[in-house]
């Protein structure tokens, strides 16, 4: 169970991330809301994975799917750029993140 909770969590990360980019500033309330609930419900879900996952493996975890969900986002929905080193490098992500729970 833990484990899904951290993955849900580090998906929120990505839902806070996005929302306080479309926030302003924190100065649009329904974008400011989203970050505020999503960043509790991310904070609130890591907490709980890290009763039982490492605290290294789980932050690491959590902070990787937060960066892949947010870089894919920006790329997909903002316009950011996207390069084949870019891709790299997310997929370099992936792969230590699929490591840390492989040896876990």
């Amino acid at each position: 169970m833990s484990w899904i909770v951290l993955v849900v969590s580090g998906v929120l990360e990505t839902v806070w991330a996005a929302a306080l980019g479309a926030s302003k500033g924190f100065s649009r309330l329904v974008p400011s809301a989203v970050f505020l609930v999503s960043l509790v419900l991310s904070m609130a879900g890591l907490a709980y994975a890290m009763r039982t996952i490492p605290i290294g493996t789980g932050y690491a975890i959590w902070v990787g799917i937060g960066a892949i969900g947010t870089a894919v986002y920006g790329m997909v929905a903002l316009g950011d750029p996207v390069s084949a080193g870019r891709i790299l490098c997310l997929v370099l992500i992936v792969a230590g993140v699929v490591g840390l729970k492989l040896l876990h």
